[in-house]
């Protein structure tokens, strides 16, 4: 009978296996695909602003964040179903690295043309919602112009610590969609962790290249200037920390960990205690 979902340890090697394609994938086709992870994770946070605009005057905060992640998860299944490179995802392929499946140089090398090309992605996409002029609908203006200030104004350790909780979950996301064998189960593997890290209010980086760009295109149309809403505060402020810190939560927390314990110890003595 086939299975339903891999076990943890059969999760790390399907994730090791699919990483080495790092090593002869064309730098065209990763470019490709990760400006197309940019347009899926703004979809989502595009439609989380739209929800999230008037709701916690209905439901409350709680609830209205709630509902911001649950719609926002629908970037994260876009790049895991329909095929796409993510550098929040990406951190993942650490584990490769770490099994000497690919050397670390070529593990740097993919990094650098997925954020750059999440980046691309997100302000193009950011630029197609601002001329779409759908955030004069509503309270959408206001509404993305105060994501964005909030972010940029976030202390650097702050927003390197939520970097950190974001990716961890983020991560852990595409380990349960790796390891789940059917659509159904890989969307919700997709859901639950991406949800929580929106609700709880941690950063994502390439999220913040459509957030932070929009409130700050929108402010600029509207004359208004927000206290450290600014293109340099968006990469320097916020970009640099919370990249940092995504890397940490994926790399430490999810891809090391679980290579240690069902790869490492694989080949060496059992873990005990």
């Amino acid at each position: 009978m086939e299975k339903h979902y891999l076990k943890p340890d059969e999760a790390v090697q399907a994730i090791v296996e699919n990483g080495r394609r790092v090593s002869t994938q064309r730098r065209s086709v990763t470019l490709i695909l990760s400006l197309l992870a940019g347009f899926y994770i703004a979809f989502g946070a595009q439609l989380a602003t739209v929800v999230t605009q008037d709701a916690a005057a209905f439901v409350g905060r709680g609830v209205a964040s709630f509902l911001g992640g649950s719609v926002f998860s629908i970037g994260l299944v876009l790049v895991v179903v329909c095929g796409a490179e993510l550098f929040t995802g990406n951190s993942l392929l650490a584990s490769c690295a770490l099994e000497g499946e690919i050397t670390w140089g070529k593990l740097g090398e993919n990094w650098v043309i997925v954020i750059l090309g999440n980046l691309a992605g997100s302000l193009f996409f950011a630029w197609l919602m601002f001329e779409s002029h759908l955030w004069e609908n509503g309270n959408l203006a206001e509404h993305s112009i105060a994501i964005a200030a909030r972010k940029c104004q976030l202390p650097f350790g702050v927003a390197l610590i939520r970097g950190i909780l974001c990716n961890w979950l983020v991560c852990l996301a595409v380990f349960m969609a790796t390891a789940a064998r059917d659509i159904a189960g890989k969307i919700f593997s997709c859901y639950l962790p991406i949800m929580a890290f929106v609700t709880s209010g941690f950063e994502h980086s390439v999220a913040n290249m459509y957030f932070i760009p929009t409130g700050l295109l929108i402010a600029a149309q509207t004359d208004r200037t927000i206290p450290g809403l600014t293109w340099s505060n968006f990469f320097l402020g916020n970009i640099v920390p919370v990249t940092l810190g995504n890397i940490l939560g994926g790399v430490v927390f999810v891809a090391f960990s679980y290579w240690f314990v069902h790869l490492k110890y694989r080949r060496g003595a059992t873990p005990r205690g």
